[in-house]
């Protein structure tokens, strides 16, 4: 029997965190958004979420489109 490579690729969010210097909470997301300020971020974290691709793969690490199951 064959043996494929199959990718599940998973949607997510890498979460980082920084403290900001500011009169107000939206003055230092603005601060940061602009960046009107030097930040050093640390890694939060990762959220995923149910937008999964699922696919094999041939010989090449390319996707075989035609196996392709979920969002791409």
């Amino acid at each position: 029997m064959p043996v494929f490579t199959v990718l599940s690729r998973v949607d997510a969010y890498v979460d980082y965190l920084t403290k900001v210097e500011a009169d107000t909470a939206q003055e230092a997301v603005d601060l940061v958004y602009d960046c009107d300020v030097d930040v050093v971020w640390e890694k939060s974290g990762v959220v995923e979420f149910d937008a999964r691709h699922v696919v094999a793969l041939d010989d090449d690490g390319e996707e075989i489109e035609s196996t392709a199951r979920g969002k791409g």
